[in-house]
């Protein structure tokens, strides 16, 4: 059985986590999967992270984490790199990535939610930061975990590693909808449809501003950059199809295509 399953139909490519029998823990394996899948979404316009079985992820799997802390220093910071370079994958993945969680996401899990652009979760999911009781931190997926939910709420969640609900990670930004189980793929179908009649190369530089603009100090430099970004798209292909198709009053060509 693939720990990754992968499938592209109408212009979504869905990537499942398949290890329900290890609460689709990762390890090495499935963390160079994991990035390969985002680094190179391949010919789509909109992703969807998802996992088989009750969890959606229980983050990395603590026998795979025992094996990499006795190698030496310079392979053990590698293998950590390769945990923050998945979350990075999934932050910046060219496409809009959705997160279904359907059960409870731990420690690296609620990394990988946090990194989805969009992310629904069912009203019995869990969620938790652990690291701390087992005498580890969340070093990789902090800075995804902080900029989603906030410097307040990751106070709390990383100290004390207590198990917060859905409706709390509404609350703090870390999902946008919480929903009965039943209702999980209604709202990612809807939401895919909203994305799939937007510009793909728009909302593509929307992510990256949207990241740059989120970390950058607010200045002159940072005003100039944002000045250029839609200098540059208005005067791109997609701004002058999408305007043209208003004002002609027709769907745009990446709608109708």
């Amino acid at each position: 059985m693939s720990a990754l399953l992968i499938t592209t139909a109408d212009g979504v490519r869905t990537i499942t986590l398949n290890c329900p029998d290890r609460h689709n823990a990762f390890d090495d394996g499935l963390i160079a999967q994991l990035t390969e899948a985002f680094a190179a979404p391949g010919d789509c316009r909109a992703v969807v992270l998802q996992s088989t079985g009750k969890s959606f992820s229980a983050g990395g799997d603590l026998a795979w984490m025992k094996r990499m802390a006795g190698n030496d220093p310079a392979a053990n910071l590698a293998d950590a790199k390769a945990l923050s370079g998945v979350m990075e994958a999934v932050d910046t993945c060219p496409r809009p990535v959705i997160g279904v969680v359907q059960g409870p996401a731990y420690g690296g899990g609620v990394g990988l939610v946090a990194c989805c652009d969009l992310v629904v979760a069912a009203e019995t999911a869990s969620f938790c930061l652990s690291e701390v009781k087992l005498g580890l931190i969340p070093a990789a997926i902090s800075p995804f975990v902080v900029r989603a939910m906030g410097g307040r709420a990751a106070r709390r969640y990383c100290l004390t590693a207590e198990v917060f609900t859905a409706a709390t990670a509404l609350a703090c930004g870390l999902v946008h909808e919480v929903v009965p189980a039943d209702k999980l793929g209604e709202v990612r179908d809807l939401w895919l449809a909203r994305l799939l009649g937007n510009a793909p190369g728009a909302m593509a530089a929307t992510k990256r501003l949207i990241r740059r603009v989120g970390d950058d100090p607010l200045d002159e430099s940072l005003r100039d950059w944002t000045a250029a970004q839609i200098a540059e798209i208005r005067a791109g292909d997609e701004g002058k199809e999408g305007v043209a198709a208003f004002l002609d009053k027709r769907k745009p060509r990446w709608v109708e295509g």
